[in-house]
C-alpha cells in the first residue's frame, strides 16, 4: 500500500515536472490586439428620391456629371414601412417622416405622426441610440431642421404625436382654429416624458446640432427655468453661432440651436419664386383643346441671402465628428440630416431642395474623409421616403399636336448652369403643401457596407445592420 502510494506520488511529481517543462518551452502568447472602435454614420436625406436626385446632379454637375453620391460603392433600395394605428394595422403606403425615423431608429413599423411608440399601443420603442448609449459608445444628432422636428426626435424621444415639440404643445395643438392633435398621455405630471425638447434636454445624446432654438425657452414642466436651462444643468455646453460651434469643448455634451426652427437652406428661386401655375385663356377655359395656355417663364437659382453666417451642415458634421471621437476607445453613432430637401419640396421650390442636396452631399465629403482615418466606420446614406417633385420634359412631347398639351400641377422651369433647361412638376394636391410619395428610396454605402447590405431591404432592416456593425 505505501509503495503503491509512493508510486503515485512519483507519478504525479513526475507529470507535473513535465507540464511546467513543455511550458516554459512554448513560446509566450501574443498579445491581444486592442479592440478598434466602430462607427455608424447614417445620413438622412429627407424626401431624397430618385427625382430630387436627379434634379440636384443636373443642376450641381450637368446632365453628364456625377455627384459623389454616385461613387459609393454600394447602392441599395429600401421599400418604405408604415402602418395604420392599430396593433393589427393593415398597411399604409405613403409614410411621413415621423414613422419613416422611428423604423430606421428601432426597426419597429408604427403609424404616421408617432416618434419611436408603437402604433395601437402606444408603447416606447428603443432606439438605436439609446442602445449604444447603454453600451457605452457615444451618439450624435445632426439636422438642418429643428432638433424637435420629426425625424432628429426618432432617434432620442418618444411621443405620441409629431407636432408635441415644446412644453407649450402638450395638451392642445392649433392651427387657424384647426385642432391638429394632443400628447397629454406624455406630459410628466401624469408619468409620461415631456415634451421632445423636454426630452432632448434630459436626454444621454452626446451631441445635437441644429435649429428650433424656439422650443427650449417655454419653462419646462413643473420647472421654474426653461427648458434650455433644462439642458444645461444637464450638462449640455450650449452654443447658437457658427464662432461658438468651432470653439466649443469636447469634454462636455455639446447642444447646437442655430435657428428658430429650420436652417435657412442655401438656395432661393429667382426673387424667390417657386413653382406656378400655368395660365390658361379664357378659351381654354372653356374647352382643354382649344385657346392657350401660358407657362411660368423660366427662373434662375441665386443664394439664399438668410443663409450667410449660418453653420453648413459639413460644419456641424465636422464639429460633431471631432467631438464624437476625441478620445474614443468604443466607438459611436451619428445621425445626419439634410432636411430641407423634403421641406422645400412640400413648398414647391426645386432650387432649395438643390441646395440642401448640395448640402447632403458636402456633408458625405466629410464623413469619407472621416472613415479613410477611422476603418471601421460604416456610413449609409438614404431618404426616409420619397416626395412630389417630378422632372417633366421642358417642351412637351405631344407639342406638335395643334392643342393645347401643359401640366395640371405647378410648375417651375429652371435656367441650368448648362445653358439648357429643367421642368420641375408639383401635383400631389390642390392644397397649400405638397404631400410625400411612395416609391421605393436609395441607399448608398462605403465600402464597410459590401456585404452585409443587400440590394433591397426593408426600411426595417437599416436599425438591424446598425445594430450588428456596432456589436450592440
Amino acid at each position: 500500500m505505501h509503495y503503491r502510494n509512493a508510486l503515485l506520488a512519483s507519478l504525479l511529481l513526475s507529470a507535473t515536472a513535465t507540464l511546467a517543462q513543455n511550458t516554459a518551452l512554448q513560446p509566450e502568447a501574443e498579445t491581444a490586439e486592442p479592440v478598434q472602435p466602430r462607427q455608424v454614420i447614417l445620413i438622412i436625406g429627407d424626401g431624397m428620391d430618385e427625382q430630387q436626385i436627379t434634379i440636384a446632379r443636373n443642376y450641381l454637375h450637368g446632365a453628364a456629371g456625377q455627384l459623389l453620391l454616385d461613387h459609393m460603392p454600394l447602392r441599395s433600395a429600401v421599400q418604405i414601412q408604415t402602418s395604420e394605428d392599430r396593433v393589427d394595422g393593415k398597411p399604409v403606403y405613403v409614410a411621413d417622416s415621423a414613422n419613416t425615423a422611428t423604423t430606421m431608429a428601432t426597426g419597429a413599423i408604427t403609424s404616421i405622426g408617432r416618434i419611436s411608440t408603437s402604433a395601437g399601443t402606444d408603447q416606447d420603442l428603443t432606439t438605436i441610440a439609446e442602445l449604444a448609449t447603454a453600451a457605452g459608445l457615444r451618439t450624435g444628432i445632426v439636422t438642418t431642421a429643428s432638433v424637435t422636428d420629426a425625424t432628429p426626435a426618432a432617434f432620442a424621444a418618444h411621443i405620441s404625436l409629431r407636432l408635441c415639440e415644446d412644453s407649450a404643445t402638450m395638451e392642445e395643438i392649433r392651427y387657424r382654429d384647426i385642432f391638429l392633435g394632443e400628447c397629454r398621455a406624455d406630459l410628466k405630471a401624469v408619468g409620461g416624458k415631456g415634451s421632445i425638447a423636454e426630452q432632448l434636454a434630459e436626454s444621454a445624446v452626446d451631441v445635437i446640432l441644429g435649429g428650433g432654438s424656439a422650443h427650449f425657452t417655454p419653462l419646462a414642466e413643473g420647472e421654474t427655468v426653461s427648458t434650455l436651462d433644462l439642458a444645461r444643468r444637464n450638462g449640455f455646453e450650449v452654443v447658437t453661432t457658427a464662432t461658438e460651434l468651432a470653439q466649443a469643448t469636447s469634454d462636455k455634451k455639446l447642444l447646437g440651436l442655430f435657428a428658430p426652427g429650420t436652417m435657412p437652406v442655401r438656395l432661393q428661386g429667382e426673387d424667390g419664386r417657386e413653382a406656378e401655375n400655368p395660365e390658361r385663356s379664357w378659351l381654354n377655359q372653356l374647352h382643354p383643346y382649344i385657346g392657350s395656355v401660358t407657362l411660368p417663364p423660366p427662373m434662375t437659382c441665386e443664394p439664399n441671402p438668410e443663409a450667410t453666417g449660418v453653420p453648413t451642415l459639413r460644419q456641424m458634421t465636422d464639429a460633431a465628428l471631432e467631438h464624437l471621437a476625441s478620445a474614443n476607445d468604443r466607438g459611436f453613432f451619428l445621425m445626419i440630416e439634410s432636411a430641407s430637401i423634403d421641406k422645400q419640396s412640400h413648398e414647391r421650390k426645386p432650387c432649395g431642395s438643390i441646395g440642401e442636396l448640395e448640402q447632403l452631399e458636402e456633408a458625405l465629403d466629410s464623413a469619407l474623409a472621416f472613415a479613410q482615418t477611422h476603418p471601421h466606420t460604416l456610413i449609409m446614406v438614404t431618404a426616409d421616403h420619397s416626395q412630389a417633385a417630378q422632372l417633366v420634359p421642358y417642351e412637351s412631347l405631344f407639342a406638335a399636336f395643334p392643342i393645347p398639351v401643359y401640366t395640371p400641377g405647378k410648375l417651375a422651369r429652371i435656367v441650368t448652369p448648362e445653358g439648357s433647361h429643367m421642368a420641375i412638376n408639383y401635383a400631389t394636391n390642390n392644397f397649400i403643401m405638397e404631400e410625400h410619395t411612395g416609391a421605393a428610396v436609395p441607399l448608398f454605402s462605403n465600402s464597410e457596407g459590401v456585404g452585409r447590405i443587400p440590394p433591397f431591404i426593408q426600411q426595417s432592416q437599416i436599425f438591424a445592420i446598425t445594430r450588428e456593425y456596432l456589436g450592440i
